[in-house]
């Protein structure tokens, strides 16, 4: 519930006081109390005992959602997943129930595995992204201050761009997701297509919300799979690229995660689209992103603003595309 009102913007990063140490001391507790239960040392009545490890495992857990930053949420959302198949295992070995256990078993592996790679294209450690809490509220105090003036771009100016370019690379983020917007966006692939532009995707492993989103989201919108194309691959393709339409994305795309030693998201990989020769950003303001950092590329030269909802604009730039 916690992860989910994180992930909804309604519950803010929140660290206590020796927040480190209150886990460490809280998991010591409830591992303290399954040994008590399972050897029944204490001579306390087992309910009682369970009903002390709900809630304390029940706290713990709470606290060990609060502090993560904004930008780690994918990964913590993959472990917690794991956490699930782990729980589902141990219920199968209780009530002898093979399926439970196998079932269990391989969400947990599956989980892990995926938490691994999340946290190694991220260029961090789980221990790191677990104890560091990068992002959300507390990510607006670190980083190099970003301002100046951006640019806007019409709908009319938009559509002439992409539609004279011979390469166009599309980043879709969260507010793709929230506009439901795929669909729309495929349409505009294939109008694009037929004036001879070539259009890839471009994904970061940890764009939208949870593990694999952005993937999901073109996949039920009937994108081929081979137009998608992972950050390691895409990343020197962009230099030959000349319109990247970034769809909602923010913090995958900031360049702050390369040049900026103070800023929160500082060594985390990210999709290189400064190098491409224009940059059109569709988004609903200048509010930072999930992270709560500001985006310098949004005031570089080449970069051009599109506001609006990412479905409404995918629709007008479609019109605008037939019309020429």
């Amino acid at each position: 519930m916690v992860a989910f009102g994180k992930l909804n913007g309604n519950i803010n990063d929140k660290t206590l006081p020796g927040q480190q140490v209150i886990n460490i001391g809280l998991l010591l507790i409830i591992v303290a109390l399954l040994a008590a239960m399972i050897t029944g040392f204490t001579g306390i009545d087992n309910t009682l005992l369970f009903w002390v490890l709900f809630g304390i495992s029940a706290l713990y857990g709470v606290l060990f959602v609060m502090p993560i930053g904004g930008a780690d949420m994918p990964v913590v959302i993959s472990l917690l997943n794991s956490f699930t198949g782990v729980a589902a295992a141990c219920g199968g070995f209780l009530y002898s129930n093979p399926v439970m256990l196998t079932g269990g078993i391989l969400v947990g592996s599956a989980g892990t595995i995926l938490t691994i790679l999340m946290c190694k294209a991220m260029n961090r450690s789980l221990t790191n992204v677990i104890v560091g809490a990068f992002g959300g509220s507390s990510a607006a105090a670190g980083g190099a201050q970003v301002g100046g003036t951006y640019k806007e771009i019409s709908m009319s100016d938009t559509a002439v761009l992409m539609a004279y370019s011979k390469r166009v690379v599309i980043v879709p983020g969260y507010g793709l997701a929230v506009a439901q917007a795929q669909h729309t966006c495929h349409e505009l692939e294939k109008v694009l297509e037929e004036k001879g532009v070539e259009l890839t995707y471009a994904i970061h492993p940890v764009a939208g919300r949870m593990p694999g989103h952005m993937n999901v989201l073109l996949a039920e919108a009937d994108v081929p799979y081979e137009k998608l194309k992972e950050m390691e691959e895409i990343n020197p393709e962009f230099a030959q690229t000349d319109v990247v339409l970034i769809l909602g994305a923010n913090d995958v795309v900031n360049p702050a995660a390369k040049s900026d030693p103070s800023s929160p998201i500082y060594g985390m990989p990210i999709l290189e689209v400064e190098n491409a020769t224009h940059v059109i950003v569709n988004k609903r303001s200048m509010k930072p992103g999930y992270a709560g950092i500001e985006n310098a590329l949004f005031y570089q030269p080449k970069t051009s603003m599109l506001f609006g909802d990412a479905k409404k604009v995918l629709q007008d730039l479609v019109s605008e595309l037939k019309s020429l």
